[in-house]
């Protein structure tokens, strides 16, 4: 039986004017191949397929997302804002019923953008679906969201704002860390103390090809995600898995990627990484939108696909098989983890140190959260960086419960700005945003 033809809205930002470098892979030209790519095919001809203006976010957007250092201004430029505000009209898109789902098609990229943001880190200024994610949570109220990562890096900023999140599914499918940047996204890494199996980590061992990718998808997200049941399914749709991706190891196809997006249906998509601008960009892109909308994509293959040399091992096959048994076993045991994770603390507290490859910058930090029956808990963060900014941040979470808020607000009005930098306050659940 066919798809359902879909209502489906592009947002496209190429911009123009933001490059790390011009010889740097990000870049431009990711997005005018598949611009171009898009009008040759005649997507826009479609009756279902629509394309929209990027809006601009705000400040107060990034605010509710992140903690900048020292501010949102100075680690954004006008590119940063629409491409977030790209991902934002997505969202307003689809939550408005005007298209069934919608594919930002924009850049600066955001998954490697951590809560604490000292600057760029794998070419990441802000979170982009994370901005995305608050804005939706601020104005529409929604509760349960899962964001599926399918970048081939590990989407650790994502993570990191949603490790103590137990409303926000966070599902990260990419190379084993141990073979790829950051060098993160373990299976044990499983979510903070109220919110473990919220954070799903799916590494996949070089090469793996189509095979791979689906199985996980069949075996683990989607059932996860059905036992989740979110309000909305976000794609962080990074597309550097592509064999011929030059900074990554992985053997998915254009068809893999359309067909993922068949399966996974999601709401909304907001594009992430892909490298291989000529070779891989507007064939996986079409592929998708294809897929979103309902219609066919059987057409679609690069010029150079060789289903037999893709071909994954059988010992790549067994290591995904045995990575698959382990997940699902971590999930089916969350309920029971949280007693032997926190045992009798009142607080958790983990330590962490960054680094921000783009712009050099090493971080460390100590995390605390409150271990809380009622809600994700308050979070505590004194974080300090080689730039000599040293910043506290006090963070109560989405359905915050009153013990949590009274002991926020205390720590809050307590603390002495004069042994740091900044001290920053941000209420996700009362929108609200302080710096001292």
């Amino acid at each position: 039986m066919p798809p359902k033809e879909k209502k489906t809205g592009l947002i496209f930002f190429p911009a123009y004017d933001w490059a790390i470098s011009e010889t740097h892979p990000e870049r431009e030209e990711r997005l005018l191949y598949t611009q171009d790519q898009v009008l040759e095919e005649g997507l826009l001809d479609f009756d279902n397929i629509k394309e929209f203006k990027p809006g601009i976010a705000t400040y107060a957007d990034i605010n509710r997302a992140h903690i900048c250092v020292p501010d949102a201004q100075s680690l954004t430029t006008s590119s940063h804002l629409i491409s977030a505000g790209g991902a934002i009209t997505a969202a307003k898109k689809v939550l408005t019923g005007e298209v069934d789902n919608a594919f930002a098609l924009v850049r600066p990229p955001g998954h490697h953008a951590m809560l604490i943001a000292h600057g760029a880190r794998g070419f990441c200024n802000i979170n982009i679906e994370a901005v995305m994610v608050e804005y939706i949570r601020h104005t529409y109220g929604i509760k349960k969201i899962a964001i599926v990562d399918t970048d081939c890096h590990h989407g650790d900023g994502t993570q990191d704002i949603y490790w103590n999140d137990p409303d926000v599914l966070c599902i990260s499918i990419h190379q084993d860390g141990r073979t790829l940047y950051p060098g993160t996204g373990f299976s044990e890494d499983f979510g903070g103390p109220n919110a473990l199996g919220a954070t799903i980590n799916i590494p996949l061992p070089p090469h793996t090809s189509d095979e791979g990718f689906l199985y996980v998808l069949d075996r683990v997200i989607l059932p996860i995600l059905d036992e989740f049941k979110p309000d909305i399914i976000i794609n962080s749709a990074g597309q550097d898995n592509h064999y011929s991706d030059p900074i990554t190891d992985m053997r998915f196809s254009a068809q893999g990627y359309a067909l993922l997006n068949e399966k996974l249906a999601p709401h909304i998509a907001v594009l992430e990484g892909g490298y291989s601008i000529e070779k891989a960009l507007p064939y996986v892109n079409v592929g998708i939108i294809l897929a979103m909308a309902g219609l066919d994509y059987s057409h679609v293959r690069e010029p150079d696909y060789n289903a037999e040399q893709l071909r994954q091992s059988a010992a790549i096959t067994r290591i995904i098989e045995k990575e698959v048994q382990n997940i699902l076993s971590l999930w089916k045991r969350k309920e029971k983890l949280k007693a032997q994770t926190v045992g009798t603390n009142s607080y958790f507290r983990r330590e962490k140190n960054i680094y921000y490859d783009t712009d050099n910058i090493t971080e460390k930090q100590t995390e605390s959260v409150r271990v809380c029956n009622d809600c994700g808990g308050l979070v505590m963060i004194n974080s300090a960086a080689d730039t000599g900014k040293k910043i506290f941040a006090v963070i109560l979470p989405n359905r915050c419960c009153p013990q949590c808020r009274k002991d926020g607000e205390s720590f809050f009005e307590q603390i002495s700005s004069s042994l740091y930098h900044h001290v920053y306050f941000q209420d996700r659940e009362k929108d609200i945003f302080i710096v001292k």
